[in-house]
């Protein structure tokens, strides 16, 4: 049965009690956002002033997650519209900031072709169509999820990462919504340790049951029966159904797959790239050696080491169980024939 969910947006609990917010938002003209490099330990804000600041902004991960990606884009192309840059120009300089993410450049071009009319307002359009996605994603996700359920996810993609509500998380609080007992496994997810500082944060935020767990131990638990299913995110959909996320994922859902979990993929259907046929045309971002190399700016390699940093990997549709969408849960043949 679909859920009625709660309408307010993310908690976020400060100095002066909690607090609704979401990860990006436009006022005045420039775009404000979480900068959720200092997350947990500090909530600090960072403001764009023009095109290059949210090609920054986006290529330094302040802002990350393919939807809330999409929506920075989104209001980047209204400011540089405002600012009387040209269009084209702007499209190109907020694109280069980050190659996988498929929402950055389904934004752009939904601005560029939408430019006649008032830009910041097809910007907040955008923003709240991804949000009144994500919370859909939510309203259809939560029916897999019955009480005492125990949910393991890789990386963040919750509200931080789509705005509000979320795609991975946003099922997980609406069952917490409903009165039911979720527990979630959150992998830690290096090199950025997004699920230990953002996802691990959200929960703690909402007070939903969860625990750190280093990337490693994530085929312990499922193979214990620990694990009840497992949700992700995704930053690209292939036209097959093969996704690209995080760096781990594929692990997760082959680990999954040979123990009987079933491993779900919740996304908005902007995720979806009809032009790119297989997970493996996916262009895969390959980040800064020293986010491997050093932690928190101390070195803790031996000198004379170098590494190698994939921001992503690609998982085959055939390890998928479902995709969770605004539109409903879809197996891949039928996400495939959707589109």
């Amino acid at each position: 049965m679909r859920i009625k969910i709660r309408c307010d947006i993310m908690k976020v609990k400060t100095k002066d009690g909690t607090k609704d917010m979401r990860a990006v938002w436009m006022e005045d003209e420039k775009v404000c956002m979480i900068d959720q490099r200092f997350l947990p330990r500090e909530l600090r804000f960072f403001t764009a002033n023009d095109h290059y600041e949210i090609r920054d902004a986006i290529k330094k991960m302040m802002i990350r997650g393919a939807p809330s990606i999409g929506v920075t884009a989104a209001y980047g192309m209204a400011q540089a519209a405002i600012n009387g840059v040209n269009i084209n120009e702007a499209s190109k300089v907020i694109k280069s900031a980050r190659p996988t993410a498929y929402d950055l450049f389904y934004a752009v071009d939904h601005m560029v072709n939408n430019m006649n009319k008032d830009p910041v307002s097809m910007a907040e359009k955008y923003a709240d169509s991804v949000v009144d996605k994500c919370k859909a994603i939510g309203e259809h996700g939560t029916s897999l999820i019955s009480n005492d359920t125990k949910v393991l996810t890789h990386c963040n993609a919750g509200a931080l990462a789509t705005v509000d509500h979320g795609t991975a998380l946003a099922p997980i609080r609406a069952a917490h919504d409903a009165g039911r007992n979720v527990f979630v496994f959150v992998d830690e997810t290096r090199p950025r340790l997004q699920g230990m500082r953002l996802t691990a944060w959200e929960l703690e935020n909402e007070g939903i049951s969860h625990a750190i767990i280093v990337d490693n131990a994530a085929g312990h638990f499922i193979q214990r029966g620990e694990v009840d299913m497992v949700i992700v995110g995704t930053d690209r959909i292939a036209a097959n159904g093969d996704i690209a996320n995080k760096i781990g994922t594929y692990e997760k859902a082959v680990v999954a797959k040979e123990n009987g979990v079933p491993f779900y993929v919740a996304a908005p259907v902007t995720t979806f790239d009809p032009t790119t046929p297989t997970g493996m045309d996916i262009p895969i971002e390959e980040r800064d050696h020293l986010e491997v190399l050093d932690l928190e700016g101390s070195r803790i390699h031996p000198e004379g080491s170098s590494a190698m940093n994939p921001a992503f990997d690609v998982t085959p549709a055939h390890y998928i169980t479902g995709f969770i969408t605004e539109k409903g849960v879809y197996s891949p043949s039928e996400l495939e024939n959707m589109f």
